[in-house]
């Protein structure tokens, strides 16, 4: 920690790379970095706006600040004016709001003055709340000098019952969320009749963010409202914007089911960036199995953070967990009470489960200097403008490149140079990614991956559809080549009824309630102090297996609790606030079955397979684990009901021949399979727009559908999100690095840098490193040329 702390905001900003110097003094902090990288700085390239812009709102731009806009912010501008579709996908702080925002206000502007009529209307779309309210002060400001003409408002489940009908009524650039458009706006859409009529575009902000399942149920949220738009006459021009992606038209052509022109050449000016890859030190201490322990992404972030609040250097820091976030925020309070004690107060935390007004306090705070430092989950990452950061931590790494680079570009968005700084964790991809920094600077970002045919994304949309509107065979193709196949299956399941020519809801719940988009598995469990009643958040009902169990440690706003109860039946967890010096960490166990497989390429004599199965999980017990070291202090058995998962999977087998060629013998057999299935889900997000906690793995000596030794990983969703299939296309990539990721790790026997598992049920029990190694190594030797 800096002993002479420089009075926070005083003076010139220090350079990117004096701020890093400072956070590396001395021997053991400089060994830490294993790898720097310089972005240098680049110069931007003007254009004209377009002849359609109204002269009005390039004035207001102007009066922002802003002469010319650059080229990329031009092109989107010419494509939306034509009635194209198009999705910006350029860097971080390169302008993509005032590119969509210019031909959508030049437009509304048009609408204001139609002598009939409420006038063209437009909706933005962000993945979270924050986003929207951000946007909304954005559009205030720039529109402030066109009047009455653009009225921005947020629509979401914290908008006031009293603010609802004035928006639905006098609204014209609507803010909300897919959550909100597909349980509250679509369902009652003829209360929306005016806006969806007048409706001209619609903006899907930090569209990369729609992946996995809560992609394919917002692909499906939009084929709806296009369907009810048309319906009332309209046919909205869909404009996106993305952090840089791979394939972006392609990925938004696949969520939109429209044609989509792609912007991605970044003609904005960048500051310089300097980006650190930090890992911290091996400790004294012994985890599972005798295993070397590293000390704590949490431990070191706090600490990094905690030096640059000293240092006056603004800064947040991108924590994988909502209790990573509070606890990282906690350590630092405490360390800067001990240098300054003006210092505590200008540190917080920010995650999902807090209350609205919460969370707009602390974006207000940071956005305005009040906070120097935010440990942050990336209920933040997304979009919102936090101008004025000098620094960025990364507690670990983020699962996908594209949220790397998202998480990387908060700082330095006024244009000055910025620092970035992944801490890696203590597992085998972070580990792999500090030591071979040309996987995350030498490779381009992820594909998106979302599949909108998925049965059981699919199945309650067209429920949802058809009680908006009655359903007809013209709507299949809309839908896609799967919704006729599932009507049937609707019908017999008493959900649709066919009348003539098409299919009724008849039931008398909503049918937007019979699925939750964001893939959560249920309502969420509330979190309620015991004594007192009151309702401290929230948690995802998937996730309340895991963390808030009873006894469960619960981190809320710096406050410790411990669940005394979780009601499963009312979704309660009842907790009371304590002080334990431990945290917890669930354990559980799980049994698999194919159901059905798809694909089958043989390996030499093993086999790659894809396909369906079934997952039997159930969480059994919890450890205790000290804090910042990690040591465990003892585990506790749970009774919880076991839950059943029909998914999809990748999963290979081999033979006693390649187990002999690979000199594993019976009795490593077990140990080298749990190992490499532990290596391989720790490695898949390096090929999938996946997190490690979206997967799961299951290996076994001798299944009982394949007959051979198997390594099944499998989606965490049901009927699959598309990670076990970019797996499957990946397969000799995806093992390649899982085996050198295994080869190149200093221990001896097997640690969590290389095949332990945070997240293991059996402890960690057996694993054999060498035995792995040898096996995927003879397993890759049989890989078809080409895969």
């Amino acid at each position: 920690m800096a002993s002479n702390p420089v009075p926070p905001d005083a003076g010139a900003r220090p350079s990117p790379g004096m701020i890093l110097e400072r956070l590396a003094r001395g021997a053991t902090r400089a060994a830490r970095i294993t790898h720097t990288e310089h972005l240098p700085p680049r110069i931007g390239r003007h254009a004209d706006w377009p002849e359609q812009i109204r002269p009005e709102v390039i004035d207001a731009i102007r009066s922002a600040g802003i002469e010319r806009p650059w080229a990329h912010q031009a092109r989107t501008s010419e494509h939306a004016l034509r009635g194209e579709s198009v999705v910006v996908a350029t860097g971080t702080a390169s302008g993509k709001s005032l590119a969509y925002l210019a031909p959508v206000l030049s437009t509304l502007l048009d609408g204001s003055e139609a002598p009939n009529g409420r006038g063209a209307t437009a909706l933005y779309l962000a993945p979270t709340k924050a986003l929207a309210a951000d946007q909304r002060r954005a559009v205030r400001e720039l529109a402030a000098p066109l009047g009455t003409a653009v009225r921005p408002a947020v629509y979401d489940g914290d908008t006031p019952v009293e603010e609802r009908e004035w928006v639905r009524q006098y609204g014209n650039y609507v803010l909300t969320n897919p959550d909100m458009l597909h349980r509250g706006i679509l369902p009652a859409h003829a209360r929306w009749s005016s806006f969806l009529r007048a409706l001209r575009y619609v903006v899907i902000d930090e569209c990369h963010s729609y992946r996995g399942v809560f992609g394919s149920h917002v692909a499906q949220v939009i084929r709806r409202l296009r369907r009810i738009c048309a319906r009332y006459g309209s046919e909205p021009v869909f404009l996106l914007a993305s952090a840089t992606a791979a394939k972006p038209a392609q990925a938004a052509t696949r969520l939109t089911g429209l044609p989509v022109v792609e912007i991605t050449e970044d003609t904005s000016p960048r500051g310089e960036l300097v980006f650190a890859l930090w890992e911290p030190p091996l400790t004294e201490l012994h985890g599972e199995q005798g295993a070397p322990v590293r000390r704590t992404a949490t431990a070191e972030t706090a600490d990094l953070l905690t030096d640059l609040a000293v240092q006056g250097v603004r800064t947040v820091a991108f924590v994988r967990s909502r209790r990573g976030a509070e606890l990282i925020a906690l350590i630092a309070q405490e360390r800067l009470a001990e240098v300054d004690r003006s210092l505590p107060g200008r540190v917080a935390a920010y995650r999902g489960g807090y209350l609205p007004e919460e969370r707009r306090a602390l974006e207000r705070a940071l956005h305005n200097g009040d906070l120097l430092g935010l440990a942050a989950t990336t209920a933040l990452e997304l979009g919102v403008d936090v101008s004025g950061l000098d620094a960025v931590v990364i507690a670990g790494y983020p699962g996908t490149r594209a949220s790397l680079w998202q998480q990387a570009g908060r700082a330095g968005r006024s244009g000055q140079g910025a620092l970035a700084v992944l801490v890696a964790r203590d597992d085998p991809l972070d580990t792999y990614l500090v030591h071979h920094p040309e996987a995350l600077f030498d490779q381009p970002v992820e594909s998106t991956v979302l599949d909108p045919d998925n049965p059981y994304v699919l199945a309650p949309h067209l429920c949802a559809a058809a009680a908006e509107l009655p359903l007809t065979e013209s709507d299949f193709v809309l839908f896609g080549p799967a919704a006729d196949g599932l009507m049937p299956q609707l019908e017999a399941a008493n959900l649709l009824r066919r009348r003539a020519r098409a299919w009724h809801w008849t039931r008398r719940e909503r049918a937007a309630d019979l699925t939750d988009i964001r893939g959560q598995g249920g309502p969420p469990v509330q979190i309620v102090e015991a004594g007192t009643g009151r309702l401290l958040g929230t948690v995802d009902a998937a996730a309340a297996h895991t963390t808030v169990h009873d006894g469960a440690v619960h981190l809320h706003q710096g406050r410790t609790h411990v669940v005394q109860h979780l009601d499963l039946a009312d979704n309660v967890a009842l907790v009371e606030e304590a002080s334990p010096p431990y945290s917890t960490t669930a354990r559980d166990t799980t049994a698999i079955a194919v159901l059905e497989t798809d694909t089958e390429i043989p390996w030499g004599d093993g086999r790659l397979c894809f396909g369906s199965v079934e997952v039997t999980n159930q969480v059994v017990s919890f450890l205790r684990r000290k804090l910042i070291t990690g040591e465990i202090l003892g585990e506790t058995k749970l009774d919880l009901p076991p839950r059943t998962l029909r998914t999809r999977a990748v999963w290979w087998t081999v033979t006693e021949d390649q187990l002999d060629a690979a000199r594993v013998n019976p009795e490593q057999l077990g140990g080298a399979l749990h190992a490499a299935e532990h290596a391989s889900i720790g490695m898949l997000p390096l090929f999938a727009t996946c997190d490690r906690w979206d997967i799961g793995g299951v290996s076994i000596p001798l299944h009982p559908d394949t007959l051979l030794p198997t390594v099944f990983v499998y989606d965490g969703h049901p009927g699959g999100a598309g990670f076990a299939e970019r797996a499957f296309h990946t397969a000799a990539a995806w093992l390649t690095a899982t085996r050198d990721a295994i080869a190149s790790c200093e221990c001896e026997a097997g640690c969590p840098s290389c095949i332990q598992s945070p997240k293991c049920g059996n402890g960690n029990d057996p694993l054999h490193k060498r035995g792995a190694i040898r096996l995927l190594g003879e397993l890759l030797r049989g890989a078809p040329q080409g895969t």
